[in-house]
């Protein structure tokens, strides 16, 4: 690992543990007993359960990219500690956190982050309503994503500056729900094509998980992003498709120890990830016919994937998707090796050698 990429990863970590305690003492904050910010219907038990669940999803872990991109994003302009970069990352995470308990409902997905989803939560509760939990799952994902907006308006920003973030943020939202529509027409394609899936990774996580936080730092360090918004765009982009290709990857070849998850929900779900797309491409009618058989199908036994694995290893398909997703890195790296002369460049180096990094990671 060379020098430049050791300190970002570095950087990064501290951008991570720092932010964990600050979320756990945001949803504290919440409903403290002294003086909670947040109020809940004095009587019932399922608001307060509700919230328990987002703050479970929430806390339980995951890479916290988006908290480091928005970090380092601001670092691009200021060495100097940014006021309401705090309140940005808490919100760009509980708009993860969103995402994360309605794609949990979309796709019936038992488990995230090596815990029931929170659909499943419900379901555990209401065992004999299962109309109440998959209401209740709707609600807390609806609370985290008003939450995530809420934090930007109330966390003691300058109004414009609160506003801005705001904006950002709500239209980064809007576009995220697209991307969930789109994702869904995806799969009614049998062969969608790569500028599909390009679109449908854009608007469903790139939005949110790499412009939304460029976007975010660079607004709270007093830097107007619009000027360089078509350059943050194609860095977003690369990055956002070298990521999705190998979180595909990862979901065929990957380790379920390490992933928290099972692999092969991309099959089961009928999903025409890239890494499905890119098999169908090279398949003879007798593998298309066991990878079309296995598609859309939940009780696909690990046998049936091992021998779908087997087929794209002989094609290829394994070494290509890695391949791929290492030249969107390098496109990515190399656009963010532009902003050298204009930005910090101890803060440009993390946005160069990040992407790499972000296509050997195990989860």
């Amino acid at each position: 690992m060379n020098e430049a990429l050791s300190a970002a990863l570095q950087r990064a970590s501290r951008h991570q543990h720092r932010f964990e305690a600050r979320f756990a003492a945001y949803f504290d904050s919440l409903t403290d007993p002294a003086g909670g910010t947040f109020e809940i219907p004095p009587h019932g038990a399922f608001p307060a359960r509700a919230l328990d669940l987002v703050r479970d999803m929430s806390l339980r872990g995951g890479k916290r990219l988006r908290v480091v991109l928005l970090h380092e994003a601001a670092s691009l302009v200021t060495e100097e500690d940014v006021p309401g970069l705090d309140d940005a990352a808490i919100s760009i995470e509980l708009l993860q956190t969103h995402g994360l308990i309605h794609d949990d409902i979309i796709d019936d997905a038992p488990v995230r982050r090596g815990a029931p989803s929170t659909y499943y939560a419900y379901r555990r509760t209401f065992p004999d309503r299962p109309d109440t939990a998959l209401a209740m799952a709707l609600l807390a994902g609806d609370l985290a994503a008003f939450l995530s907006l809420r934090v930007l308006l109330t966390g003691g920003l300058p109004a414009d500056r609160a506003l801005a973030l705001a904006a950002v943020h709500a239209d980064t939202a809007a576009a995220t729900v697209t991307g969930q529509m789109i994702d869904l027409e995806r799969d009614f394609h049998p062969d969608p094509g790569t500028e599909f899936l390009h679109a449908v990774t854009e608007f469903k996580s790139t939005r949110y998980s790499v412009l939304a936080p460029l976007r975010m730092g660079l607004l709270a360090a007093g830097t107007d992003h619009a000027p360089y918004d078509a350059e943050l765009r194609r860095y977003a982009t690369a990055l956002g498709i070298a990521n999705q290709i190998h979180d595909d990857w990862l979901d065929l070849f990957g380790d379920p120890a390490a992933l928290g998850k099972p692999t092969g929900s991309d099959i089961r779900s009928g999903r025409r990830s890239y890494a499905v797309t890119a098999l169908r491409s090279v398949c003879d009618d007798a593998e298309r016919t066991l990878l079309d058989g296995a598609s859309g199908d939940p009780g696909c036994d690990e046998e049936t994937l091992d021998r779908i694995r087997s087929i794209a290893r002989a094609h290829g398909v394994d070494r290509r998707l890695r391949d791929d997703a290492h030249e969107h890195a390098r496109r990515a790296g190399a656009q963010a090796a532009t902003w050298r002369e204009r930005w910090r460049p101890e803060a440009v180096a993390f946005f160069e050698h990040m992407p790499v990094w972000s296509v050997t990671r195990d989860r």
